[in-house]
């Protein structure tokens, strides 16, 4: 497949990409996973590529104002080894390395995977799971949005015409906290058919806070709320997985129904479940 003629324009500050996009068909070229396939396919057809990648400080991962700051360009495996992240948010690290194949986690980007907001991505169900929050720009200035609130629908963000996604930002977990991403992988992408991200803290015995992130079930991801209530009343793992989807309106296609993926993901959910208590000390 050859995709149509296009401009290719590599900005070297971000000022230049943001005049840039300030208007035309133009699409922002990060890590290129989604984009050059898209093109290829002629799902994409741009009058002009904006390239990112030689811009600086897009790309750190950091520690600051007690918070972990990761820029948009950093690749998944950057991620996946990054001794901020592993320590501060290993629910992150985990999710970035059942993303792909080592190719894929080697040129994708965080901030690509998030603008482009694959209902089947990985990312999503930790950063909701992680109640990160994304931080945008545009020529005309920055705004933040929590992650629950940024994945709209398939393909569909809170993103405006113009802002590109500068950075993700997510409070450090608590010491003793108990993660896990649990994911059934579909055999030829790698994308989640369902994958659950979840986070638990344990006081005195009784689980005192629950977050749960779903992906690839739904046409965008979600917090599965009422499994967290219930897991914070008493609930064990298989009751609270079973609420999880609950009112969802399940994708469906040639290789899972929307009543297996409502299946995977509460047997899923229940195994993240356990995993992430067993590790919560």
């Amino acid at each position: 497949m050859i995709p149509q003629t296009f401009e290719y324009t590599a900005p070297a500050t971000l000022q230049e990409a943001l005049g840039l996009l300030e208007g035309g068909e133009r699409k922002v070229l990060a890590g290129g996973m989604s984009l050059i396939p898209a093109m290829k396919l002629r799902l994409a057809q741009p009058d002009e590529v904006v390239d990112l990648g030689r811009i600086p400080g897009l790309k750190g991962i950091a520690e600051s104002g007690g918070r972990v700051r990761i820029g948009a360009m950093a690749t998944h495996h950057e991620i996946e080894i990054s001794a901020a992240i592993r320590g501060q948010c290993p629910l992150l690290a985990e999710a970035a390395g059942r993303i792909g194949d080592v190719q894929v986690r080697n040129m994708g980007t965080i901030g690509g995977s998030v603008a482009h907001a694959d209902p089947a991505a990985d990312y999503p169900a930790a950063l909701v799971a992680l109640e990160a929050q994304i931080r945008m720009i545009s020529a005309g200035g920055e705004r933040t949005v929590e992650a629950s609130e940024f994945f709209l629908d398939a393909f569909t963000t809170a993103l405006e015409p113009g802002e590109l996604v500068r950075e993700v930002e997510i409070a450090p977990q608590p010491a003793g906290e108990g993660y896990r991403y649990e994911k059934a992988a579909h055999p030829a992408s790698g994308f989640a058919v369902v994958g659950v991200a979840v986070r638990v803290r344990r006081e005195g015995g009784r689980i005192v806070m629950a977050r749960i992130g779903v992906t690839g079930l739904a046409s965008r991801a979600f917090r599965a709320l009422a499994a967290e209530r219930l897991l914070e009343a008493g609930a064990n793992a298989k009751e609270a997985a079973k609420l999880v989807g609950e009112g969802e309106d399940a994708n469906s296609d040639l290789y899972a129904s929307a009543e297996y993926r409502h299946h995977l993901a509460q047997v899923h959910a229940a195994r993240a479940i356990q995993t992430a208590l067993s590790r919560a000390s």
